[in-house]
């Protein structure tokens, strides 16, 4: 089977425009928008055509060992080498262009997306829970979330985050937060929850870990900061584990995969940067991938959620509805 129903960025026809001036117009128009977009928060919750909580003290013994089970989680998802990265790294290095060292222009899904990252992140690592469910609030989007602990995490953007979440009453639900922390919102009063230049900040934690450099780009309009790859490796190790996870280590139920790679792949296609994790597989592996990862994309995050045995589990499949709803 061919890849014709792929919808990627890179299928667009400015890859394939014919002439030096064209060409030249197309990039200097997407440095001049990435350039801007992560600083005025100019991309939405991304219009998309995809498709009962358990009782409190099922969860408390659960809730105690979630971080070391999320570094056990971890450890069988990755080999020695690779470093520790949170989930919005993680993203963010799927999405970035390992020569020019910048996001596409074309997806304009990935600042909501990394927003995403955050409030799973915070979910796993025990920092926030949505509210417990009610005869009036049985849906997840209608659940607020609220602070579980409010000790800090070392993370200066889940810090960051994690203070808003504390500081507001009443509490908003997890798709407001992610429109409030991209800066999509109509009330001025709350304009200031916007988190800004988060690809800048996690492309210069990539920078300290090794991952990335950083050069100066002189253009004719500005100067631009950009983040060539620098360590292939470590993203090679990530789209390996990715493409694992829907294939050679693949299981038909999400609650044996371990919640770091449930969330990955959630939020690499919220993202909008799973095709490009898959586009090095061979034409039957790819199909067989897209067609496991659809499985979970397609399910509905209410239905699912009734299966959870974590909070942390329940924030990811909030924050897929989420982006469903959109």
């Amino acid at each position: 089977m061919g890849r014709v129903h792929r919808c990627s960025a890179a299928l667009l026809p400015y890859r394939e425009v014919n002439t030096v001036q064209q060409t030249n117009i197309s990039h200097w128009t997407s440095l001049l928008i990435y350039k801007l977009a992560d600083v005025g928060g100019m991309t939405t919750l991304t219009k998309r055509n995809r498709r009962s909580e358990a009782p409190a003290e099922r969860w408390s013994n659960a809730e105690e060992k979630e971080e070391k089970t999320d570094g056990t989680d971890e450890e069988q998802d990755t080999d020695s080498k690779s470093l520790r990265l949170t989930l919005m790294e993680e993203i963010l290095l799927l999405g970035l262009k390992d020569k020019e060292g910048y996001t596409s222009f074309w997806n304009d899904s990935i600042s909501s997306g990394l927003r995403g990252c955050i409030l799973v992140e915070l979910a796993l690592r025990g920092r926030i829970q949505l509210e417990p469910q009610s005869s009036r609030k049985r849906k997840l989007l209608d659940r607020k979330v609220l602070v579980k602990s409010s000790a800090p995490t070392g993370d200066v953007l889940l810090d960051e985050a994690l203070k808003h979440i504390k500081n507001t009453e009443p509490p908003e639900d997890a798709a407001s937060w992610i429109e409030l922390l991209t800066g999509e919102t109509w009330n001025p009063l709350k304009l200031h929850f916007q988190m800004r230049n988060v690809r800048e900040r996690l492309a210069k934690s990539l920078v300290e870990k090794g991952v990335l450099s950083t050069e100066k780009q002189n253009f004719l309009l500005f100067d631009m900061t950009t983040h060539p790859l620098t360590d292939s490796s470590e993203k090679q190790r990530l789209v390996q584990r990715l493409q694992d996870g829907l294939l050679e280590r693949w299981t038909n139920d999400w609650r044996r995969m371990s919640r770091r790679m449930l969330a990955l792949i959630l939020l690499a296609h919220a993202a909008d940067v799973l095709e490009s994790a898959l586009s090095s597989l061979s034409d039957e592996r790819y199909d067989t991938a897209s067609s496991r990862s659809r499985s979970l994309l397609e399910a509905d995050p209410d239905l699912e959620s009734a299966k959870v045995t974590t909070p942390a589990e329940e924030m990811i499949w909030t924050v897929l509805a989420a982006f469903n709803r959109s």
